[in-house]
């Protein structure tokens, strides 16, 4: 808009562009080594450059209209392929350093033309100042918690709102841009001020709004992580009760044997006493607790949900094959193995309220395949379950327990996925086995002995 020489052009180009990159790559995680980034992005500015001055020879009028919108499309493009970030991501990314190129490309052209009667070193050296001051600003207050929203907006972010948000920002920016408005007034600085404000609040907006969804979303799996170890506390203080109960019960059975014993020696009655010790002794085979794996922490979290769902008339199929000293650490094992059977017995209960003629089951089976574990899990449901990206959602399931199962499947690169199939809910998973509990050192997990089970 300014006008000028070739070298003029290639200068203010240069800066635009330069100011472009520097930016998103301050904001954004680059797909290669620092090396290879940079080289890349000097190459790809070599040519993008060399376009843009020719065309700026060839037809100068076109070129001051739509250069800054055809430089950053092709810069758009280019960094897409270069940065890591997931695709919604990298849209917002762009989305702000476009907002951010207009602040500085406007700032700069009309602190020229009002101040400077439209000298272009004044251009120059106000976008200068421009892109070292929103550097400086990124580096001490965005750099650090557009990182901790990033995390958020990979998972919150959709289609919808992401084409509304570029949309919108295209349009304000296109219309502060429009070369074909070239009289200065009162009213086109308005519109200007007011576009920059309003296509800034769309940007702030939407990074509070993805943090406080982000936020909101930790403070549920919080929950649902406290209301878990709530429910395994309450089973192991069922076990302890009922070794207490047991306790009890053997020490008040043992002084009636002890009697029983004294009164057949007193008498001569010998026959009669191998008779009733061969008795007891069956009765205190009958009396073992039932064992269903090796593994003391498993063992004991499924023995106390089978006896829930027996209680519920809920038929229980096991077939476990965990070894005592499995590299997954116990609290693992049962964080997965507690909500999966939880959820199954509330998937019965449900249909029990709707149907109390309905037969309800639970079939859950475990196995080491060589370094992987797998984890198969099918239950009564009702038909009508449903699911939201590819999980089931939280009024099916009793509301907790899916996500923690993912959570703790994901430290161990685990596979699953979770199906109605006509009324009967199905959860597979397939976990990694570290090589030991070594590995796992440093990870965030946690090693609990089978006796604390």
């Amino acid at each position: 808009m300014l006008g000028g020489s070739v070298y003029i052009a290639l200068l203010r180009f240069a800066l635009s562009l330069a100011g472009v990159i520097i930016l998103f790559s301050m904001i954004s995680e680059p797909r290669f080594s620092r090396k290879k980034t940079v080289a890349c992005y000097l190459c790809f500015s070599i040519v993008l450059l060399l376009f843009a001055c020719i065309w700026y020879i060839i037809d100068w009028e076109s070129c001051i209209r739509m250069v800054a919108f055809i430089m950053y499309i092709c810069f758009m493009l280019f960094a897409l392929y270069m940065s890591n970030d997931l695709l919604f991501l990298r849209i917002y990314k762009l989305a702000l350093v476009f907002y951010l190129m207009a602040v500085f490309l406007i700032g700069g052209i009309e602190v020229a033309i009002i101040f400077f009667d439209r000298n272009v070193w004044a251009d120059i050296v106000t976008r200068i100042l421009l892109i070292l001051l929103m550097i400086f600003f990124i580096e001490k207050k965005i750099k650090m918690p557009i990182r901790e929203f990033s995390y958020y907006v990979e998972n919150e972010l959709d289609r919808f709102s992401a084409t509304v948000m570029v949309i919108s920002i295209l349009f304000g920016i296109g219309f502060i841009l429009n070369p074909n408005v070239k009289e200065q007034t009162p009213f086109r600085l308005f519109q200007i001020l007011m576009n920059f404000f309003l296509t800034g609040a769309l940007q702030l907006l939407i990074y509070r709004l993805y943090l406080h969804i982000g936020k909101e979303r930790e403070y549920q799996e919080e929950n649902q992580l406290m209301q878990m170890n709530h429910r395994l506390l309450e089973r192991n203080m069922e076990l302890v009760e009922e070794a207490a109960e047991a306790g009890k019960r053997i020490r008040h059975d043992v002084r009636h044997h002890n009697m029983v014993i004294a009164e057949y020696a007193c008498r001569g009655q010998f026959k009669e006493l191998m008779q009733y010790l061969e008795e007891y002794k069956e009765g205190l085979n009958n009396g073992i607790p039932r064992v269903i794996c090796a593994n003391t922490a498993v063992n004991n979290i499924l023995s106390a949900y089978t006896r829930r769902a027996e209680e519920e008339q809920i038929k229980v199929t096991l077939e476990v094959e965990v070894e005592k000293d499995l590299a997954i650490p116990n609290i693992d094992l049962v964080t997965i193995l507690a909500n999966a059977y939880e959820n199954a017995i509330f998937g019965c209960m449900e249909v029990k309220k709707q149907s109390k003629d309905r037969e309800c089951f639970i079939d859950l089976r475990i196995k080491r395949k060589k370094n992987k574990l797998v984890i198969y899990c099918s239950n009564t449901c009702r038909m009508e379950t449903e699911f939201k990206n590819g999980q089931p959602k939280p009024e099916f399931t009793g509301g907790i327990g899916v996500s923690s199962i993912i959570k703790t499947a994901e430290n161990f690169d685990g596979e699953y996925d979770f199906k109605n199939n006509n009324g009967v809910f199905i959860f597979r998973l397939i976990m990694n086995i570290p090589a030991s509990q070594e590995n796992l050192k440093g990870k965030g997990h946690l090693y609990v002995s089978d006796s604390a089970l």
